[in-house]
């Protein structure tokens, strides 16, 4: 089969700095575009920097005065 044809590789958002990078198994770091950007994901694993919302929400973030949450990312009551 050496007359087959390969199809290009499927260009995809890097999910670090969204750079289309070839998502095929000659990239490396796939789906990232280099090995800078893999690290700085891995190093947000490492540090907790990703974290899933407990259900109900955060348990160390105050409700506000009218029961309702504040948005991600904040740790005081809106006004």
């Amino acid at each position: 089969m050496s007359g087959e044809t390969r199809r290009p590789a499927r260009l995809v958002a890097c999910p670090g700095c969204g750079t289309p990078a070839p998502f095929s198994p000659e990239n490396p770091w796939r789906p990232f575009c280099s090995e800078r950007c893999r690290n700085l994901d891995l190093g947000a694993w490492a540090s907790e920097s990703y974290r899933i919302p407990l259900r109900g929400g955060d348990p160390d973030t105050p409700p506000t005065e009218s029961g309702e949450e504040p948005p991600p990312g904040t740790n005081t009551p809106r006004p």
